[in-house]
């Protein structure tokens, strides 16, 4: 007889007490509910005892501020049991001035805005391009319009070309340098061999210590008249002083006669000496080519009979006697003024630009007259050598030694005109300059800088090296 299967006889087959016996898996997990709780707790408590706020914060402090990592009431301003979630820009002003941008911006960001914190040891003053496009993606000023570009957002959106290079813009320098010519095979002095020069050779980072190639020791260690100072151009902008240090190996030097020119650009003015001039003002050259051709009659008596040479009559000049028996002084007169003719209408003018040239010495291609005199000096213009050309960025070409120089000024191979602009555009900055990890940092913070350090105010010190020992532990 087959058994009959009821709903209620196979209840009755559950144990409805099956959750009362005890298992393993339970007991395991009564004690991880308990143990867990008060190792937390514990751990909790042991953390309070000893002071360590490290379980509160968000996460490790930048390498800069790590000192001051278990002090939390130093930038954070304590409330009710607990700390401000930002911190105050008392706090950070009572160490650093943080001068402001530019007197005519229409707000001041907080500290923190641009500077976050507790995010591990990374560079803070390396901000975010959000930071800056609260202000540059929709500029405005208190005067009414910017005179700066409105609508930046970062390198690759919305930044002009580098306003050296905008249209209408030349090289305001009055040297005259082709550097096509320099970049080709070129003759080292007028009887020296063929030479290819490369652009460090005439162009190096002040702090730049190695030897000249093409230096005359005589030059290069002689100290002109004029200043550095001199010869520069001068640039008034509204640049912002960097807070980084400086290294010197920044930006190129102005280039110096004495070390790169000296041994292919030879100042020599007369037959007797083998020596040159000095590189400097006209009357310091004369003085020396007087005193040259004084010494050179004393030690030279009989030099003071002047024969013709009729290599050198030209047509409507008057031609002079077969000899002639001069004074010592007038001698050295007529050498001197014919010496120096052929500086100023011929070496110095290669080069420099020349104001009140004397009548006769350069306009005609022809020397004057022998037993003439004229000593008038012209004027030589300053060089006005621009020695930084983005006043309102920051460049380290130190950090950029690894390319050749041709790499971003490519202009140089092939220019003729001594006004040409030289640099590098944007689009050059935008080859390896761009976001993604197969590209150099991008970023705002990479070239330019926020506060004016030239500003700043010195802060009054508030920590001493004990405490900050003792507390950071």
């Amino acid at each position: 007889m087959a058994r009959t299967r009821t709903t209620k006889k196979l209840a009755q087959r559950i144990d409805l007490n099956y959750f009362k016996r005890p298992s393993a898996s339970k007991r395991a997990k009564f004690w991880i509910s308990v143990v867990v709780p008060v190792m937390a707790l514990a751990w909790i408590t042991g953390q309070g005892l000893s002071g360590n706020p490290r379980i509160y914060s968000s996460g490790r402090m930048s390498e800069a501020h790590s000192v001051l990592e278990n002090q939390c009431a130093t930038c954070h301003v304590q409330q009710a049991g607990g700390f401000s979630a930002k911190a105050a820009d008392t706090a950070c002003l009572s160490c650093h001035d943080g001068p402001v941008h530019h007197n005519d911006q229409v707000k001041t960001p907080e500290c923190a805005m641009c500077h976050s914190e507790h995010r591990g040891r990374i560079n803070i003053s390396a901000v975010s391009d959000r930071a800056c496009d609260e202000c540059h993606a929709d500029l405005k000023t208190k005067t009414g319009a910017p005179n700066y570009a409105a609508h930046i957002r970062s390198l690759e959106d919305g930044h002009p070309q580098f306003a050296a290079l905008r249209d209408g813009s030349y090289d305001p320098g009055t040297l005259k340098l082709n550097h096509a010519i320099h970049m080709q095979p070129i003759r080292r002095s007028p009887n020296g061999p063929v030479v290819n020069l490369e652009c460090g050779d005439c162009h190096r980072p002040a702090a730049v210590k190695t030897n000249w190639i093409y230096a005359d020791e005589r030059y290069g260690a002689a100290k002109p008249s004029y200043s550095e100072e001199e010869e520069i151009h001068l640039v008034k902008a509204n640049n912002l002083t960097s807070h980084a240090p400086v290294t010197g190996r920044e930006l190129m030097a102005p280039v110096k006669f004495g070390t790169a020119c000296s041994s292919c650009h030879l100042l020599t003015f007369d037959k007797r000496f083998e020596k040159g001039v000095p590189h400097d003002k006209p009357e310091i050259i004369h003085l020396f080519v007087v005193k040259k051709l004084r010494d050179y009659i004393a030690a030279h008596p009989g030099d003071v009979r002047v024969t013709r040479d009729p290599d050198r009559e030209l047509a409507g000049r008057p031609i002079l006697p077969e000899a002639r028996i001069l004074t010592p002084e007038q001698w050295v007169a007529e050498r001197s003024t014919e010496d120096e003719h052929l500086l100023w209408r011929k070496t110095c003018q290669e080069c420099h630009t020349l104001r009140n040239v004397p009548p006769g010495a350069g306009n005609d291609g022809a020397m004057p007259a022998s037993g003439t005199t004229s000593h008038a000096l012209p004027e030589v213009e300053k060089s006005n050598t621009v020695a930084r050309w983005m006043p309102h960025a920051r460049f380290d070409h130190d950090a950029h030694r690894g390319f050749t120089c041709v790499s971003c000024h490519s202009k140089a191979v092939s220019s003729t005109n001594a006004k040409d602009i030289l640099l590098p555009g944007i689009a050059i900055c935008q080859t390896c300059h761009a976001p993604g990890p197969d590209h150099a940092e991008s970023r705002c913070s990479e070239c330019h800088t926020y506060h004016d350090w030239s500003e700043r105010q010195e802060v009054t010190p508030k920590f001493t090296l004990p405490t900050i020992r003792s507390t950071s532990r």
